[in-house]
């Protein structure tokens, strides 16, 4: 049985036996004796996304009292739950994400507890995720930036949309009437200043 450690766009954290692109974390929120989470789904406001591989590292996932791996199917998955960048693994990535934020949003370069700030309000209604309005139609949003229509999610790109699934993303045609925005607003701001999330590879193809 897949461990309860994939996480969707909406923010929630499932079981499925497909292989994500990225992990991260938002803390220890799980029991490494049973390698099942808490009933809690963050321990932190600073939830990051981070690479597979680094370093040579190695860790058994879940089976000791650290970070809880969680797993995306890419990097727009993460932003859309709203993540950010890891400083530490992916410090280039993290960096450009903090510069295409102060471009968007104005202002200097925010510290990652300023980012993690916005973000947790972003997020979250509550403990569900917040959906916003949407600032654009769809087929302007920037690249990466996602979308909710009742339990689907999409992804733009290239002013096209692309529906979420665990194993990759499948073109939508028209799109349903939309629930509105599912990527915190503050991170659309970054896609839009310049930030390219690393994209699926079931969105390679133009």
């Amino acid at each position: 049985m897949p461990l309860q450690n994939r996480v969707t766009p909406f923010g929630d954290i499932v079981a499925v036996a497909d292989r994500g692109t990225f992990t991260g974390n938002r803390g220890i929120i799980h029991d490494p004796a049973t390698r099942t989470l808490l009933r809690r789904r963050w321990a932190t406001t600073a939830w990051i996304v981070c690479l597979l591989e680094f370093k040579g590292a190695h860790r058994d996932v879940m089976s000791r009292r650290s970070w809880t791996e969680l797993f995306f199917l890419d990097e727009a998955t993460a932003l859309a739950a709203g993540h950010r960048p890891c400083f530490f693994c992916r410090r280039d990535a993290a960096v450009a994400f903090r510069d295409a934020w102060a471009r968007g949003r104005g202002g200097g370069r925010p510290s990652a507890a300023a980012m993690d700030r916005v973000l947790h309000d972003e997020r979250l209604d509550g403990r569900a995720k917040r959906i916003h309005a949407l600032p654009l139609p769809p087929a302007e949003l920037p690249d990466g930036a996602m979308v909710a229509a009742g339990e689907d999610a999409f992804a733009i790109v290239r002013g096209v949309p692309y529906r979420w699934t665990a194993s990759g993303y499948r073109r939508a045609g028209r799109l349903p009437a939309l629930d509105g925005l599912l990527t915190p607003p503050a991170t659309v701001a970054a896609l839009a200043a310049g930030y390219r999330p690393v994209l699926h590879a079931s969105l390679a193809a133009p």
